[in-house]
């Protein structure tokens, strides 16, 4: 395929990286909500959905929170908005719960693993778009089993859906009583936890025609470049957070978020 034929696609994941990166240090979410529907339609597009499609999207996308987190974190942590004890007593759980969903992301069917993504994608979009602020479900976060409990069922949903720790991570830190600019601070950290195990095993997960110079499930010339992106825009979307209400982008996203799930959930039922 030539270069004017690629440009356009090199330009669309540009700005979709940017995006990503406002997003991951506005509202904590790590960029995955965008950037796996992103890939989806982007490698189709170009010709690679194969029966792996969707791990392909998902491994990636996990690759590309792996920097994206760890810009986010310093910046918030820069701030003194990250929660370090919770990060060290819960990150056993949450990176045990990442390998097991990568595991379980790698064995099922791309349409199957879409489906997945689909659902939980629009139970997330309801919650940020639905869930009362003022709900708690305690003052503090648990210990001891249920932390591990909870913190596996964390890493493992992310994973399977190739997002960080701020879309369920976030609502879980505040319905225990955690203030939300340092739920979203420490959610940076939650996206690090999670990526790196994931990855890893997305790697060596096995695709059939992938997109050149892929390694497993994961496209390196698409996590370069939305790297490159997210990097650059990640900072701001810290100081927005820190400088604004994100109230109505939140709404915003929400909707959007629901939308697009509908439409992957459609395209998985083969609608």
């Amino acid at each position: 395929m030539d270069l004017m034929t690629l440009l356009p696609f090199f330009l669309i994941l540009a700005a979709v990286g940017a995006v990503a990166g406002v997003i991951a240090g506005l509202l904590g979410v790590g960029g995955g909500m965008v950037l796996v529907p992103a890939f989806y339609y982007t490698f189709a597009a170009l010709g690679h959905d194969g029966p792996q499609l969707m791990q392909l999207c998902v491994g990636t996308s996990l690759a590309t929170i792996l920097a994206t987190s760890t810009r986010s974190l310093r910046a918030h942590a820069a701030r003194g908005a990250v929660d370090r004890d919770f990060l060290r007593g819960w990150a056993p759980a949450i990176a045990i719960g990442a390998g097991a969903g990568a595991l379980l992301a790698s064995s099922l069917k791309s349409d199957t693993l879409t489906a997945v993504f689909a659902v939980l994608a629009a139970l997330a979009g309801l919650w940020m778009l639905l869930g009362r602020k003022d709900l708690r479900l305690a003052d503090h976060l648990p210990h001891g089993p249920r932390a591990w409990g909870m913190g596996g069922a964390l890493g493992l949903a992310s994973a399977v859906m190739g997002i960080g720790g701020g879309t369920f991570g976030v609502p879980l830190m505040t319905l225990h009583g955690m203030a939300i600019h340092r739920a979203v601070g420490t959610a940076s950290g939650l996206g690090l936890i999670i990526a790196a195990p994931a990855t890893l095993g997305f790697l060596f997960t096995r695709v059939e025609n992938p997109p050149p110079l892929s390694i497993g499930a994961v496209n390196l010339p698409a996590f370069a470049l939305v790297v490159a992106m997210t990097l650059l825009t990640t900072p701001l979307g810290v100081r927005l957070a820190h400088g604004m209400n994100p109230a109505p982008l939140k709404r915003a996203f929400a909707l959007f978020l629901i939308a697009v799930a509908a439409n992957m959930g459609r395209k998985a039922l083969g609608w």
